[in-house]
């Protein structure tokens, strides 16, 4: 039909027809409009449709794929110590209950898991496996997602006791946006979203850790 064969994954064009609808909308609702995310709107729904990409294939032509590293950091403080706070958030299980992106998180081993995440716009969902990188109780806990995954995607959680029985935990998320899925243009577009997702998700985490000391008082 197009005259050319789809080179896009369905994972992929899953993320580019959700991510190029929500630009294309906020490009259009808002007062003052966006060409540029007009734009990057545009083209992300219609790769997403067609399932081809042009740059898929410059790649196989130069063999390289370039893409922007999007980190999100935010900090929050908790009425736990730096102990009690690393442990809620060691145990993957609990993750689920306040990332509410993610629908599950599965241990492999002390080391490896496997994450489940609910598709965008809620069109059907992702997997991936991480591997712990570094695990020092009440100070660090970071991770990163293994080869092969399908969003390339880090994170390091860091707790620090701020004294009278508080931590301060400071969150830094970061993925990788390919070309051929955002663009480095259409990614800081969508940056602002994902920081309010990560910043919802560390209030949740607060919100989750008072419920539980109003509960043991």
């Amino acid at each position: 039909m197009f005259g050319y064969t789809p080179n896009i994954s369905t994972i992929e064009r899953i993320a580019m027809v959700a991510a190029g609808s929500y630009l294309l909308y906020k490009a259009l609702s808002s007062k003052k409009k966006s060409i540029a995310q007009g734009i990057a709107g545009g083209t992300m729904l219609a790769r997403g449709i067609s399932g081809y990409c042009p740059i898929y294939d410059a790649v196989e032509k130069s063999g390289k794929l370039s893409g922007q590293n999007v980190n999100i950091r935010t900090k929050v403080v908790v009425d736990k110590t730096p102990e009690q706070a690393y442990n809620e958030w060691r145990d993957l299980s609990n993750l689920p209950r306040f990332m509410k992106h993610l629908s599950s998180v599965d241990e492999i081993d002390h080391l490896r898991s496997e994450w489940t995440a609910k598709g965008p716009a809620g069109i059907g969902s992702l997997k991936w496996k991480a591997e712990i990188l570094m695990q020092e109780p009440g100070q660090v806990l970071s991770w990163h997602s293994l080869p092969g995954s399908a969003i390339d995607n880090a994170g390091k959680v860091t707790f620090e006791d701020i004294g009278n029985g508080q931590t301060e935990i400071d969150v830094t998320i970061s993925y990788h946006a390919p070309l051929g899925i955002a663009g480095e243009a259409a990614a800081k577009l969508l940056n602002p979203l994902f920081e309010k997702m990560v910043q919802q998700d560390i209030e949740n985490f607060r919100e989750r850790i008072d419920k539980a000391n109003a509960i043991t008082v």
